[in-house]
């Protein structure tokens, strides 16, 4: 008869139900980009398969900078974003990491959720309404703009950014990469796109309403 397997002890369980936080901080953060795993695993080259063994914390390195990098950088985001993510999720104690998950009831699979059964609620939006035509016609001067700095803009989709010199710009979103954004919009016009040092980017908000 095999000898039973030793308990992990509450070390392994921390160390566990960190990768599961962490991983499920970075499918919480490719929900927001709009993106299946599919998706955004193709992105890098990866298999969806391969994509959620990260999200489920299975997939060993998850904590490596060059896998958060790539990982990521396929949401057009970086480790940074990640981390912000990751504070928004719940810690817990050793005792709660090694329960067993509860069984599925049916309606939604066994497993557990990443999010608080009783969260705290997200800051409200903020808005600001538009004194130009910067944006036109995506939208004029006298449109009120809503934005949530708990969101990252997708492409095409206005955004608010707080400059590090306490200026704020208003733009559309194209793409980011490790060292830039690349934005449309200002005195140019939509079709001009300029670039941005995310050093100088203090927080950046994604628009999530346009009220006339």
């Amino acid at each position: 008869m095999s000898p039973p397997l030793a308990d992990p002890g509450p070390e392994a369980a921390r160390d566990r139900a960190e990768a599961e936080r962490l991983g499920a901080a970075l499918a919480a953060l490719r929900r927001d980009r709009g993106l299946s795993q599919a998706e955004a695993g193709a992105r890098i080259g990866m298999t969806s398969q391969g994509w959620g063994l990260y999200e489920s914390g299975r997939r060993a390195g998850l904590f490596r900078p060059d896998v958060q990098r790539r990982l990521t950088g396929a949401l057009d985001a970086t480790p940074e974003t990640l981390a912000h993510a990751l504070s928004l999720t719940p810690s817990l104690t050793p005792a709660e990491a090694a329960a067993p998950a509860p069984a599925a009831d049916g309606v939604r699979s066994g497993g557990r959720d990443w999010r608080p059964v009783d969260p705290t609620p997200l800051p409200a939006t903020e808005t600001l309404q538009l004194s130009n035509d910067d944006l036109a016609p995506w939208a004029a001067s006298g449109v009120t703009l809503e934005f949530d700095f708990e969101r990252w803009p997708r492409n095409g989709q206005g955004c608010v950014i707080d400059l590090d010199d306490g200026t704020r710009w208003i733009r559309l979103y194209d793409r980011a990469d490790a060292d830039r954004l690349y934005l449309r919009g200002g005195s140019a016009g939509l079709d001009h796109q300029t670039t941005l040092d995310r050093r100088r980017v203090r927080r950046l908000a994604a628009v999530v309403a346009r009220r006339e």
